[in-house]
Parts: C-alpha cells; sequence; structure tokens
C-alpha cells in the first residue's frame, strides 16, 4: 500500500470536502448521523470537483474542437507516407504532425487532461470509503475530520439498503447486490451516453472518418466495458461518485454542444434550423447577401461571336451604309483580264476614281 501514499493529501482534501458537504446538508435540514446526507455528501464532493475543473473543461472542448478541423490535414499526412516504413520517413511524419498541432494549438493528451485530473479524486475516495470500517473500528488513523465516530456514521449510510462501503463481490445480500448490479449499469450507461454525445453529435463529417475516428468509436464501447468488469470491484460510494460525474459531464456537454456546436457538425446545423425557427416564428426574414455591383468604368461587356477586333475595318453592308452615300464610295471594279492582257497572278491595276 506504500505505492498510494502520493494519493494522502488528495484523501484529506476529499475528506474534508465531504465532511463540510454533510454539515451544510444537515444545517438545510437533513438528520444528522447516518442516513441519506452522507450519499448526497458524496454528489456535493462532485459538484465542487466539477466547478473547480470547469477552466480545464473548456480546454478540453477547444483541444477536442482543433483535433477534429485538423482531421483532413492529418489524413493528408498520413496518405503522403502511407507504405514508407523508413526511419526517415517515420521522423519527417512525426515532425509534420507535430507541427500541424503546433498549428492549431492542440494535441491529443489535452482532451483528456479533466479525466486524468479527476483519477486521484477517484482513488481517493476509493482509499477514503474502503478505511470506514478499519477507521471506525481504531485499527487504521483518521483522516482529516473522519475519525471513529464519523467513519461509524458514513459506513452505516446506505442507499436503498447497500451500505457505501459494501462491494459487490464482498458481499451476499440479495437486495445489495441488486443495487450495486443497478449502479454499475447507470454508470457503464452514462459512460457510453456522454462519449457518444461528443463524438457523433459535435464532430464534421471529417473528423469521423480515419483511423483516429476508428480509434474513438472502438473506445466509445471499450470505456463501458472497462467499468463494468472493474465495478463490481467499487464500494457503492465510488459508483454514486462516478455516475453522478457522468451526469454532470452529459449536462454540461449538452449545454456547451447546443450553444457552441464544432463547425460542420451536426449539433451546428440543428442549431441553425432552431434559430430559424425561431425567426420566422418572430417574423424576422433574413434579408439576402447584397449584390456588389462593379463600377461603371471596370464593368465588361459582353462580345458577340461576330464581333471583330478593335482597329479592323468595318466592311460596308446595305445595313449599315446610308443607300444615298453609297455612290460615293469607293469603287473597285473587277480586273477584266483580257483588257489588261495581264494574268491572274500579276498585279491589278485599279480604275481611276470618278
Amino acid at each position: 500500500m506504500d505505492f498510494f501514499k502520493f494519493l494522502a493529501p488528495i484523501e484529506w482534501v476529499v475528506a474534508w470536502i465531504m465532511y463540510l458537504c454533510h454539515q451544510g446538508l444537515v444545517f438545510l435540514g437533513l438528520d444528522n448521523g447516518p442516513g441519506i446526507a452522507w450519499v448526497l455528501s458524496i454528489v456535493g464532493l462532485v459538484i465542487i470537483i466539477r466547478i473547480l475543473l470547469i477552466p480545464l473543461f473548456f480546454k478540453q472542448i477547444k483541444a477536442s474542437r482543433g483535433m477534429q478541423m485538423l482531421q483532413p490535414e492529418m489524413q493528408a499526412i498520413q496518405k503522403k507516407y502511407k507504405g514508407k516504413t523508413d526511419p526517415a520517413s517515420r521522423e519527417a511524419m512525426s515532425r509534420e504532425t507535430m507541427d500541424l498541432y503546433r498549428k492549431h494549438g492542440t494535441n491529443p493528451f489535452s482532451s483528456c487532461m479533466p479525466i486524468l485530473l479527476q483519477s486521484p479524486i477517484f482513488f481517493a475516495l476509493f482509499r477514503v470509503l474502503n478505511g470506514l470500517v478499519p477507521i471506525s473500528t481504531g485499527d487504521a488513523k483518521p483522516i482529516g475530520p473522519i475519525d471513529a465516530s464519523v467513519a461509524s456514521d458514513i459506513e452505516s449510510s446506505s442507499l436503498f439498503g447497500a451500505h457505501l462501503s459494501d462491494v459487490f463481490l464482498q458481499t451476499t445480500d440479495t437486495q445489495t447486490r441488486i443495487v450495486i448490479g443497478a449502479l454499475i449499469v447507470a454508470m457503464c450507461a452514462t459512460t457510453f451516453f456522454t462519449q457518444r454525445q461528443l463524438t457523433m453529435k459535435n464532430m464534421p463529417k471529417s473528423a469521423l472518418e480515419g483511423p483516429m475516428a476508428s480509434t474513438q468509436k472502438m473506445m466509445l464501447y471499450v470505456f463501458p466495458f472497462i467499468f463494468a468488469v472493474s465495478g463490481v470491484n467499487f464500494p457503492v460510494g465510488v459508483l454514486v461518485y462516478w455516475t453522478t460525474t457522468n451526469l454532470w459531464s452529459m449536462g454540461q456537454q449538452f449545454y456547451t454542444i447546443k450553444r457552441m456546436p464544432a463547425p460542420g457538425s451536426e449539433a451546428e446545423r440543428l442549431m441553425k434550423e432552431r434559430q430559424a425557427r425561431k425567426a420566422a416564428a418572430k417574423g424576422i426574414v433574413e434579408e439576402a447577401a447584397p449584390v456588389i455591383e462593379q463600377p461603371r468604368g471596370q464593368r465588361q461587356q459582353p462580345k458577340r461571336k461576330n464581333r471583330q477586333k478593335p482597329g479592323a475595318a468595318r466592311p460596308a453592308t446595305a445595313a449599315s451604309t446610308p443607300s444615298d452615300k453609297i455612290e460615293d464610295a469607293p469603287i473597285e471594279d473587277e480586273p477584266d483580264a483580257q483588257d489588261t492582257g495581264t494574268s491572274s497572278g500579276s498585279p491589278k491595276p485599279k480604275r481611276p476614281k470618278k
């Protein structure tokens, strides 16, 4: 257990947050001692932690959008080096990929930051709940304000008959197992829908293709399976914490996706449809974009196919030459080869003008 010594400060913080939330609920009228107040104190722990992580949540959304927007360029790099396994090509591919991340100001690990930061809190709560029985019997040291009497109250608190420290594999009570099984199903379901909400509704079509999209779809089913297998070893309090965390994430993502969807995503299309319906209900007609005309002096006129180039002599026709000026026009008669005595290849003399 020495491996978890670094969690001692986090366990102390978790214990104090739970204790203060419980005292606040008692102040609002809930009974002191064993009861629903300690279950709700875990919910209060989730709310406080998630409020503190809101700035990181927005960074996660920004990083996720950046990863979505760079997918076309990422696919181009992968296509460029497809089938090339030599060290030089691999190094060049890695360099171009990192340059692409710097260009968009994101990286694959930014979107995982909130989950990574919650992991120590998750394990700290796990250790606090697992240590309730030894603390209540005096076999373990108190954790912050959780001494023997407080630990006994928390351990005796229950949710539908299941104590906060009960574990599925360590109990034989049927009702307790049913409650824990329902909490495991709720934890896995909320995990699945949280990930699906983020990947399917807030991604452009370009981000739903390629190796990274395939990995995300695979993780969509892998995470719930992992929680289903490991959930049988979690105390009831930890299952309550994780399910509440997922519900908070779903609500937070729903608000963010609805208000600030990623460009080109399904959520953006739905937002534009809502805006159009609201505008139509208010009688607002969207004006078409104004057509910008070119200045008069720069407008190009369409050219006819039979129009000659500037400077070329315009042929005289009956339609263009007035009849009263035909006689004044110079007339060139066809040369008579017999009169001139010249061949068709020799110069043709012109008649004098009248």
